[in-house]
């Protein structure tokens, strides 16, 4: 656990370093990369989070989504390490939830499957594994999900050889970074 919270810590100071213009740039070039996956995959339903802090902003590619008529759903964190799937409609009506995160205002459970999954974390591994927060919010949801695609987001230096893991980690598809 000493491991995790070191590497938790390390990224959180690393990713605050960053400029705004090298922040701009990899979140421009990330957003592309997955419109592409969107494409080759025929994605019609993503779950993704609302990017909060200095996570890769990927608040363009959320409007151009919805802007396609793809649906997308949002997480609403809950207590006990449970999420509330709700449908985003639009950018410009959000609420804020525990953690300061945020979440669609009214929003409408969706309990449907899912294409594509767009995940943050403070790390990733070229095993595919990833290290959040600590609340183990993304490990329970995601051992719930048989089905879609799994894919990690980060800044470059979050992508490690090797991140802890734990028996109820889940793998993801792919990291992109």
């Amino acid at each position: 656990m000493d491991e995790k919270k070191q590497i938790r810590e390390q990224m959180l100071v690393q990713r605050d370093k960053l400029s705004i213009a090298e922040r701009r740039q990899h979140d421009m070039q990330l957003c592309r990369r997955i419109e592409h996956l969107l494409d080759a995959r025929n994605v019609r339903t993503v779950h993704t989070y609302l990017p909060m802090g200095t996570e890769p902003d990927i608040a363009p590619l959320i409007a151009k989504m919805l802007a396609a008529g793809i649906t997308v759903v949002t997480p609403r964190a809950l207590k006990k390490r449970q999420m509330e799937n709700l449908v985003l409609r639009s950018l410009g009506d959000l609420e804020e939830g525990i953690y300061g995160t945020m979440h669609p205002a009214g929003g409408h459970v969706y309990a449907g499957s899912y294409d594509l999954f767009i995940i943050p974390g403070l790390a990733f591994d070229r095993r595919h594994y990833r290290l959040g927060y600590g609340a183990g919010y993304y490990d329970t949801f995601l051992a719930a999900q048989p089905g879609g695609y799994k894919l990690g987001v980060c800044y470059p230096f979050q992508f490690l050889d090797r991140v802890p893991v734990e028996p109820h980690d889940v793998p993801l598809d792919e990291v992109y970074w």
